[in-house]
C-alpha cells in the first residue's frame, strides 16, 4: 500500500485509538462512580479528579496524551508525514467524538498535547509551558488550555511549519468548542479556579 492510499487508514487508525475511553476504563475498574454521571459527564482526566481519585486522573492524562502520540507514530512510520498528521486529527476526533459513547468525550486538551509530542515535540514543551505560566498567573485549567492551544499554532508557523500550524489551528477550533462552557463560565465570572472547592 502505498503512502497515498495509507492516508484514509491513518485517519480511521488514529480515530479508533483516540476514541479509547481510558477514563471512564479506569475509573470502573475502580469502581468509582460512573464518570459520565458527575461533573461534566466529559471522559477526560479533568472530570476523572472529580472522584477525588488523584491517582487515576494522572493515568487518564498520560494515557490519552499517548494515545495521540501512539497514533501519529504508527501511522508516520507506515505512511508518512501526511498520515501521521491524519491521524493526528482522527485522534483528536476520536477522543472527542467517540461513536462508542454517543459522540460525547473528552475536551481534548491531553491529546492535543500528545499529538504534539509525537509530530514535533518542542511545540508539546511549549504549549505545557504556556499551560504553566497561564494557570500560575490565572489559577483557570480551561484558560490555560486556550491560551496555549491559541498560541500554539501562531508558535508552529513562525517556525516554518506551516502544515503543522494548519493542523493545530484546526484542533484549537474544536478544543474551543469543546470548552465552550467553560468560555460562558469564564465571562461571566463564575469558572471554577485550580484549587477551589466547588
Amino acid at each position: 500500500m502505498g503512502p497515498e492510499a495509507f492516508l484514509p487508514v491513518a485517519l480511521v487508525i488514529g480515530y479508533l485509538l483516540g476514541s479509547i475511553p481510558f477514563g471512564l476504563i479506569l475509573t470502573k475498574l475502580a469502581g468509582t462512580q460512573d464518570l459520565r454521571s458527575i461533573g461534566s459527564g466529559n471522559i477526560g482526566a479533568t472530570n476523572v479528579l472529580r472522584t477525588g481519585r488523584k491517582g487515576l486522573a494522572a493515568a487518564t492524562l498520560l494515557l490519552d496524551a499517548l494515545k495521540g502520540t501512539a497514533a501519529v507514530v504508527i501511522s508516520g512510520y507506515f505512511g508518512g508525514p501526511n498520515a501521521a498528521m491524519l491521524a493526528g486529527l482522527g485522534a483528536f476526533l476520536g477522543h472527542n467524538f467517540p461513536v462508542w459513547l454517543k459522540f460525547k468525550g473528552g475536551k481534548g486538551v491531553a491529546v492535543y498535547i500528545g499529538i504534539l509530542l509525537g509530530l514535533f515535540w518542542p511545540g508539546a514543551l511549549f504549549f505545557c509551558l504556556l499551560w504553566l505560566a497561564t494557570a500560575f498567573t490565572t489559577r483557570y485549567s480551561s484558560l490555560s488550555a486556550l491560551v496555549a492551544a491559541f498560541i500554539t499554532p501562531i508558535f508552529l508557523w513562525w517556525f516554518g511549519h506551516l502544515a503543522l500550524a494548519s493542523l493545530f489551528a484546526v484542533l484549537t477550533l474544536v478544543l474551543f468548542y469543546t470548552h465552550r462552557e467553560n468560555i460562558k463560565r469564564l465571562q461571566s465570572g463564575t469558572e471554577s479556579r485550580i484549587g477551589q472547592k466547588s
